[in-house]
């Protein structure tokens, strides 16, 4: 399956539908957009970011839009608010391996691990 993610949404207990996701390759302080996308029903991507064919070992970024996605269901955010995009930086050793990035986040948290 290459490499995944899926966001649930802690304050309100499901999905985050249409958060706006952007996926990076990086080197060191350089990194360099790959895709947009915006996260469907499940909160997950429409298909894989990467495919095993695809994904190469090295570092990756994805940064989830958190205030943009709570301020459009209506959540009162303080100015400023206290999470505005969650970037996450991981690393790929195994490209025979599936790497799913999933991300669990209110407007005050977030949490992530490695999933399968």
């Amino acid at each position: 399956m290459g490499l995944s993610t899926h966001v649930l949404d802690t304050m309100h207990g499901g999905p985050a539908a249409g958060m706006e996701v952007a996926l990076y390759t990086t080197d060191g302080d350089a990194a360099t957009l790959v895709k947009r996308f915006k996260l469907n029903s499940d909160g997950r991507s429409d298909g894989p970011l990467y495919d095993n064919n695809s994904l190469k070992v090295g570092t990756y970024r994805l940064v989830f839009d958190v205030a943009g996605y709570f301020r459009a269901l209506g959540v009162k955010l303080p100015e400023p608010n206290f999470l505005n995009k969650v970037s996450l930086d991981f690393g790929v050793a195994h490209t025979d391996q599936h790497y799913h990035v999933p991300l669990l986040v209110s407007p005050w948290s977030y949490s992530t691990y490695r999933g399968s």
